[in-house]
């Protein structure tokens, strides 16, 4: 196997402890292990990142832009979601 037929993986990075995992990029390595250490060297050169995440691209499933309206539909029709029933206290300032 050639460098060029190797499998494309999604890296995640997490900056610091309590924050989520963000996508910083691709890269293509023969497995998971050298997938994690390329991330490593590649996206948190200076020290910025507490944790890792490699997913191959190919085991991504995403939703369809072009599909936004009928996909998040459903949503819609909860509105118990939305913070309009709710009254927040004067004492809390950051809800």
């Amino acid at each position: 196997m050639t460098n060029a037929d190797w499998p494309l993986w999604e890296v995640f990075v997490r900056s610091r402890r309590g924050l989520a995992h963000t996508h910083a990029g691709s890269l293509h390595a023969p497995d998971a292990e050298m997938a994690l250490r390329n991330a490593r060297d590649l996206y948190t050169r200076r020290s910025e990142g507490v944790s890792i995440w490699v997913v191959p691209s190919a085991e991504v499933t995403a939703s369809s832009p072009d599909e936004k309206d009928p996909f998040f539909e459903p949503a819609a029709d909860k509105p118990y979601r939305h913070p309009t029933f709710y009254e927040i206290p004067e004492g809390v300032k950051h809800l």
